[in-house]
């Protein structure tokens, strides 16, 4: 027992840099007061001691402002950050390692009693303030759910789930658009040097439009120049493909940096 204490500290000083000694962890973070407590309980509940079980769960609720079921199974090293709010119905499981931040729902959508009503959380899944995870359904391992998301299905291993209703983004279509959005000069996350995204992003699209500008109007003019030249029978400039006549500069001056 008192080695899952150490090993629960432990994870909330190595994720939490708000957290500075273990006495400020045990006295002042409610999230590990619901899971020792919550721990106590599912012990009972187990061994058929099941209203002794729900009665802890509500002293526990009332103390930390933290809704665990006694019949939902927590693993090791788990991290329910902050923690008002959160709700882990009866028949969630939830992986070594996982991180839950305040306002989350694992909720079921299902009254069969006895049915697998509620989320199963995978290993290091990361669980966004305010999201909502409906379903008994599995969200793998090294997942992310968005803050405020409302997750009514299955979330592949190390995929992220956003948006309401949720959307799922594989982590390699993320790197994709990631390396897309670099070569345009934007960072998703905001860090750009001496801009923000949003002007970054609008000046990346003019540069594009431009640039697709200036090759059509060289193609408009060679295919002018090479007309007038057949037509009249003379020799065809060295400039013809490369005169150029779209003024860039100007048309991202007329749109705006």
């Amino acid at each position: 027992m008192f080695s899952r204490l150490r090993s629960d500290i432990q994870c909330i000083l190595d994720r939490d840099p708000a957290a500075r000694s273990t006495w400020e962890v045990l006295t002042c973070y409610p999230g590990l007061h619901a899971l020792m407590l919550h721990r106590l309980a599912h012990w009972l509940w187990l061994r058929g001691l099941r209203w002794v079980g729900r009665f802890i769960s509500q002293i526990s609720r009332w103390l930390t402002g933290i809704e665990i079921h006694p019949g939902a199974s927590i693993g090791n090293c788990v991290f329910i950050d902050h923690g008002m709010g959160v709700v882990i119905g009866e028949t969630a499981e939830i992986g070594d390692g996982c991180t839950i931040y305040q306002g989350v729902t694992l909720g079921g959508t299902s009254l069969s009693k006895g049915a697998k009503r509620h989320p199963t959380l995978g290993r290091n899944v990361v669980v966004g303030a305010g999201a909502k995870v409906l379903g008994g359904f599995l969200v793998g391992d090294h997942a992310a759910i968005g803050s405020n998301a409302v997750v009514t299905k299955p979330v592949p291993a190390g995929a992220t789930a956003v948006g309401i209703p949720a959307r799922i983004i594989q982590a390699e279509d993320t790197a994709r658009r990631e390396e897309a959005a670099s070569k345009m000069g934007f960072s998703a996350y905001g860090i750009t040097q001496n801009d923000d995204p949003l002007s970054q992003a609008m000046r990346g699209l003019i540069d594009n439009a431009a640039s697709q500008e200036h090759q059509i109007a060289l193609l408009w003019h060679a295919i002018e120049t090479l007309a007038v030249a057949r037509r009249e029978g003379d020799c065809v400039p060295d400039d013809a493909q490369r005169k150029e006549i779209f003024e860039a500069e100007r048309f991202t001056q007329m749109v705006g940096k």
